[in-house]
Parts: structure tokens; sequence; C-alpha cells
């Protein structure tokens, strides 16, 4: 006869786990044991502590490891091109709900939404990323687009293409949007001029160029606010 397998220590880890998130929410629980709960979905037969840990102590935070690419998230040990693919939704869901709080809404009135918006969505990235958001003729935020990505320190834009889009979309205004890998969101002199060059080229077709936002992983910086548009 043989003997009965004995349960994996981690069985009751998760049960346990849960419980907790059920009882007290997600405000209890620390970054890398919200991230377990994501992982024992995917990763059904392990102990996945160590690997949440890991992922934290890699990326940084929970957005840092749902904001790496795939190629990146498995050069971890433990992490499969399925459970790489399964993090990145954690991103997806997360910008798409933040989209949802200021999509079809003056801006005015959904500004706070648009930079959590923004900041789900750019903030972890690893290079740059330049992003145009399309406004309606009552600044009702319609759609957004990444015009381009480039290195860690800039991401080519050309003007044409963003009037371009703009006019594809039938948009009365645009608000530029681009991240800082390194942090620091102090304007450079290339994001100011190429700002003025997108506001001289959108002059013509009425388009207004409401405001260029830079996202780092900290703060985020206005050029209307810094009195440069």
């Amino acid at each position: 006869m043989t003997e009965k397998a004995a349960t994996p220590h981690h069985a009751g880890h998760r049960d346990r786990l849960r419980a907790r998130f059920a009882k007290a929410g997600g405000d209890a629980l620390a970054d890398y044991e919200l991230l377990e709960l994501f992982l024992f979905r995917s990763i059904p037969r392990r102990d996945v502590k160590p690997l949440a840990k890991d992922l934290i102590a890699r990326f940084g935070d929970l957005g840092g490891v749902a904001a790496a690419s795939v190629e990146a998230l498995t050069e971890l040990k433990g992490v499969s091109e399925k459970t790489a693919i399964d993090l990145k939704l954690l991103q997806a869901a997360s910008a798409r709900m933040a989209l949802e709080g200021a999509l079809d809404r003056p801006v005015i009135s959904s500004w706070s939404s648009l930079i959590t918006y923004c900041r789900t969505a750019m903030q972890h990235e690893p290079v740059e990323q330049f992003r145009v958001l399309f406004l309606d003729k009552k600044n009702r935020l319609m759609a957004d687009e990444v015009i381009s990505k480039g290195t860690v320190d800039q991401a080519p834009v050309y003007p044409r293409e963003v009037v371009k889009r703009a006019l594809a979309h039938e948009a009365s205004a645009i608000i530029l949007v681009h991240n800082h890998p390194s942090g620091e969101v102090t304007p450079s002199t290339a994001d100011i001029e190429i700002t003025k060059t997108i506001i001289d080229a959108s002059k013509p077709f009425n388009i207004v160029v409401h405001d260029h936002l830079i996202i780092g992983r900290e703060t985020t910086a206005s050029f209307k606010s810094l009195g440069l548009i």
C-alpha cells in the first residue's frame, strides 16, 4: 500500500492568503502578496511566494512588474512565457480601467483621472514613449495613441504624423504626453522645441495643443503649469 502523498506546505498558505484578502481587501496585503494571489492561477502547483518576492526585487514594485516586457520577465528563473503574458494582463487591465475614468468626459472635470491614466500607462515604461490624447470640440477625450517609442532617453517624434493622426480623429485639440524613464521630469531643450514645432504645425488646421505632460516615476510635469505653453 502506498503512503498518502503529503499535502504541499504552500496549499494552506494559499487558503490563508485568500481569506485575508477576502476579509480585509488589498490594503491589508503587501505588494508581493497581491502578486502571489495573481500567480496562484498562473502557477497552480508551486509555492510562488519566493517568485513573487524575486519579481518585486527585480522590477521595484507591482507596477514595475506589470510594465516589464515579456522578454525581461522570462529572464527571471521560474517565469514562463505564459506566466509573463498573464502578468502583462495586470498592466493592460489597470490602464483600461484608468482610461474609463477619463474617456468621453471634459478634461477639465476629469483632469485627475486623465493624469492617473497617463501614469498607469507610462510611469514604469523602460524606454521613452510619446503618446497623443485626442479631444473633441467639447474637450472630451476621444482616443489616444502611442505615436512612437524610443530609447531610455529619447523617442523620435514627427510633427506631421501628430497632425495627421489628429485630423484622422477629427480632433479639435490634443494633449502631448511622454515619459522620462530616468524619473526626472524637467523638460529638456528638445522637449520644448518639439512642443513648439507641433503647436506651429497644428495651427493651420485649428488644432489646439492644450498641454504637454512629462511622466516620471514619482511626479508629473505640465508645460502649461510651467508657463511653457
